[in-house]
């Protein structure tokens, strides 16, 4: 068979002209191509930061390590109203009532007691010691756990109390013609000095700095038209006859607030008003750039200070964790109803809602416990053991 050559002899469709800019057209694709991969690469960037930002903020919120049943841990039950009375202390709890001050161990017995005639008595801990006041009544008492260390009358109704790592004591009381006053004892129960207010206004609080040399007062003049808070330093320093107290410095501020919160990072006095910090700086009160909103709680933790707040009644409750250099090194949402602090040197002990949360003093979350009770106060005893006081007795926690 012939082979035939089959020819398309029909007039070719017109092509699209040659661009004749296709290398400039390359180079926009190149490009184009090279800015998709910069945008891309800066979103994968804030993506893995911004997931590493958002899981801080939920590891609180997030399932608990472990559920833990209050009533099979270490302890003793006791009725709710019993309960009220208890504080977690030394290898135990200390019980305060109207007649009488007990210190009991882990297992409810009495270890020692002190009988007493207190209308409103308040405990307040201050590490290896207890003081228990008469609020608005005129008497204290200081106790470690080997027994009473003394019990004293004072002239005016007490307000508060506030001691030192060495078992210092600053009395609050009121005044008949004064503001008034601020007793100072040593830990022998031996009366320092006694400071009036006449012009600075009411005491609110005092705090000792670590080696108990220096304690400021907060206290506010509302005399004048407008508010007047101010801070006195006084020192105190030993001599023959014993301790000596004299003034040191006096700090004030034009804003019309109030320190309702005042303790000492090492040497750097701390003064705190419901929503923001003050510090000391250059000689003078100058208030830091942070935003607290309602703040609740403060403690010192080995240098750190953790700031408890929240944005208003039934609104979530925020940890914020301030180091040395005063930068925030932890800030997130912990939960809606807080219910106790308390601090070791190394570590620090939230109670919000049904959950117990442990830190260490960089802001890790070490321990986190879903408890089955209604906490009503803890605290770390010996051991770096949490003791737990809640609705139906007392517990610990390793």
């Amino acid at each position: 068979m012939e082979n035939k050559v089959i020819r398309n002899d029909k007039k070719p469709k017109n092509k699209a002209p040659e661009n004749k800019k296709g290398t400039v057209s390359q180079a926009t694709i190149r490009k184009t191509l090279t800015i998709t991969v910069v945008i891309f690469t800066l979103i994968l960037i804030a993506s893995i930061a911004l997931i590493f930002v958002v899981s801080k903020k939920i590891e609180s919120r997030a399932g608990a390590d472990a559920q833990i049943r209050l009533s099979a841990q270490g302890g003793f039950s006791c009725e709710y109203s019993e309960a009220q009375k208890l504080y977690p202390f030394g290898d135990g709890v200390i019980k305060v009532t109207s007649e009488r001050i007990a210190y009991l161990n882990l297992s409810g017995n009495e270890i020692y007691s002190q009988f007493i005639s207190y209308k409103n008595p308040q405990c307040v801990v201050f590490g290896d010691y207890v003081s228990v006041f008469d609020r608005d009544g005129y008497n204290f008492t200081v106790l470690n756990r080997d027994g009473v260390l003394f019990s004293k009358p004072t002239q005016n109704a007490v307000k508060s109390v506030q001691m030192s790592e060495k078992g210092f004591i600053a009395v609050i009381s009121g005044g008949t013609d004064s503001f008034g006053d601020v007793s100072l004892f040593d830990n022998e129960g031996n009366q320092i000095a006694v400071w009036t207010s006449y012009n600075s206004g009411f005491p609110i609080c005092c705090a000792f700095n670590s080696d108990s040399s220096l304690l400021a007062v907060s206290t506010i003049n509302t005399s004048g038209a407008v508010i007047k808070p101010y801070v006195r330093v006084f020192s105190i320093a030993k001599n023959e006859k014993g301790y000596q107290c004299s003034d040191n410095a006096v700090y004030t501020t034009d804003d019309s607030v109030i320190f309702a919160t005042i303790c000492y990072v090492g040497n750097k006095l701390c003064c705190f008003t419901t929503n923001s910090l003050y510090e000391i700086k250059d000689n003078s009160l100058s208030r830091m750039n942070y935003d607290f909103s309602a703040i609740s709680y403060v403690k010192n933790v080995n240098g750190n200070l953790f700031v408890t707040y929240s944005d208003g009644i039934s609104q979530l409750s925020s940890l914020a964790i301030i180091n040395s250099n005063d930068a925030i090194i932890y800030n997130s949402n912990i939960g809606t109803n807080i219910i106790s602090v308390a601090q070791t040197k190394g570590f620090y002990a939230i109670s919000v809602d049904r959950r117990i949360f442990i830190f260490n003093t960089s802001g890790v979350i070490t321990n986190d416990y879903s408890i089955d009770e209604d906490i009503i106060r803890l605290n770390f005893i010996s051991g770096n053991k949490l003791c737990v006081v809640s609705t139906n007795g007392v517990h610990t926690i390793n």
